[in-house]
């Protein structure tokens, strides 16, 4: 089984999905089926990081690059902040790491950001000055 598991992971899967539908536990390759369910539970923080980080980005270059303003941006914070509320519904106890994961996330932003606008890094705030709050709320957009 631990050689199925490296060789061909979609063939381990399936295969462990039979095992555990006819109850066959006694087979199951536990040790790998741990670290899979344990992967599982951290790939809803990672997403919705991921979004609130692309969220911030475009509020960033909104409010630091006015003149470039674009209808592809406020689609993408529209886009984002649906994904955003679609994760924390469908995951509720994920609402608890949202200011951890929301700082995290505006660092990443930042980052991308100056990528992104050829700014440099003290152009933005080290801490974000907007709530989580605003930043969520339809329709909000940074002033200059």
């Amino acid at each position: 089984m631990e050689n199925l598991y490296k060789t061909d992971y979609y063939q381990w899967v399936k295969q462990q999905k039979e095992l555990l539908i006819n109850r066959q536990f006694d087979q199951l390759d536990l040790e790998h089926l741990i670290e899979e369910v344990d992967d599982m539970g951290r790939h809803e923080p990672r997403s919705l990081t991921s979004h609130l980080k692309q969220l911030l980005m475009h509020l960033l270059k909104w409010q630091f690059q006015p003149e470039r303003r674009s209808r592809s941006w406020q689609d993408s914070i529209i886009l984002h902040r649906e994904d955003v509320e679609e994760l924390l519904e469908e995951n509720p106890s994920l609402g608890l790491k949202v200011p951890e994961l929301f700082s995290k996330a505006y660092k990443r932003a930042v980052v991308l950001a100056v990528k992104q606008t050829g700014l440099p890094t003290r152009t933005f705030p080290k801490e974000c000055s907007w709530t989580y709050e605003q930043v969520m709320k339809d329709g909000w957009l940074p002033e200059e």
